[in-house]
């Protein structure tokens, strides 16, 4: 069994952070966006692609520095493909069936369930779905009985969703589903390729628990507490030498004697936060200086961003080198 792993964007909601940094290497508590997706993975899984875009080369160097435990291979993409055009591009030598990941999603799917799913109903593929409030932002499945997807809608207007169960960016396909997708090109997997499949057999698999997509600054402080919250951070309390009620997830060479720390919380390899400095529902990067007496809450700091000493930092996403 083989897995296939879309890193694409440019993390535009993200920025400035993601002049620099792909969103797949934001930590979250404790470890990058793109590992938690990959702890999704189940025992039988032998080999890992990554369908890299934006600033590939960054992937491929952390990945060879922090190998996870598979081999992975990472295939940049030359001009953005889109979902199709990436799975087209990376899905040379996938296993059948084979998996699917966004690389944003931060779910606790059971991918073995998922798989069973599969293989009981025969089909060309099966997708996770998990139902939301507003399905706007999302693609959405109309399901019968069965739990057949029917139609697929992108990102529809309210009166046009068929239901609130929307793509949860988790799913499980037959090797076949790549010849669908035209070559030499992008192309989007969900508007131009999907809806041709549905005749084929594609189902859904409902999904209850916890999921989020981090793709704006909001999200992806909300799933780190998701992940938090649901023991994938850490031991959930602040560090020895440190006051306040955490939890808190430190990085090799943080270095946080005397802070203090709110709720979720994030300190990046080699950051500093110094004395008397408090930092709640946040997440510093590699390098961070959070100076004596300042205040962080709600924001997500770029490598070597400094706060200075005394000053407040709320609800902000500084850039790498940047101040406050």
């Amino acid at each position: 069994m083989k897995a296939l792993v879309l890193i694409g964007g440019f993390g535009t909601r993200l920025r400035p952070v993601t002049y620099s940094v792909p969103k797949q290497l934001i930590p979250l508590a404790g470890k990058p966006m793109l590992y938690h997706v990959l702890d999704l993975l189940p025992p039988d899984v032998e080999e890992v692609a990554l369908a890299t875009g934006y600033k590939s080369d960054l992937i491929e160097a952390y990945v060879r520095a922090h190998p996870p435990r598979w081999p992975v291979t990472t295939v940049p993409e030359a001009e953005p493909l889109g979902t199709g055009g990436g799975m087209k591009n990376a899905g040379g030598g996938m296993s059948d069936p084979f998996y699917l990941l966004n690389s944003d999603v931060i779910a606790s799917v059971d991918l073995g369930a998922l798989a069973a799913r599969q293989a009981g109903h025969g089909g060309l593929g099966t997708m996770t779905l998990t139902e939301v409030e507003d399905p706007r932002p999302y693609g959405v499945a109309a399901l019968d009985e069965h739990d057949r997807i029917t139609a697929f809608v992108e990102k529809p207007e309210p009166a046009r969703a068929p239901s609130r169960w929307i793509n949860a960016g988790i799913s499980v396909w037959h090797r076949e589903v790549l010849d669908a997708i035209p070559g030499g090109r992008p192309a989007s997997f969900e508007q131009e390729v999907l809806p041709q499949l549905l005749e084929r057999g594609v189902y859904g698999f409902r999904y209850t628990g916890f999921w989020d997509d981090a793709g704006t600054p909001a999200r992806l402080l909300r799933s780190q507490q998701l992940l938090f919250d649901a023991g994938r951070g850490g031991k959930g309390t602040v560090p020895s030498g440190t006051f306040g009620t955490g939890p808190v997830a430190l990085m090799p060479g943080a270095t946080v004697r005397g802070a203090s720390f709110g709720k979720y919380v994030t300190v990046g390899a080699n950051a500093v936060v110094e004395a008397g400095a408090y930092v709640e529902n946040s997440v510093l990067m590699e390098g961070v200086q959070v100076d004596r007496d300042a205040t962080v809450v709600g924001s997500i700091l770029g490598p070597k961003a400094r706060v200075h000493p005394g000053h407040r930092v709320t609800g902000q996403v500084l850039a790498e080198h940047g101040e406050a």
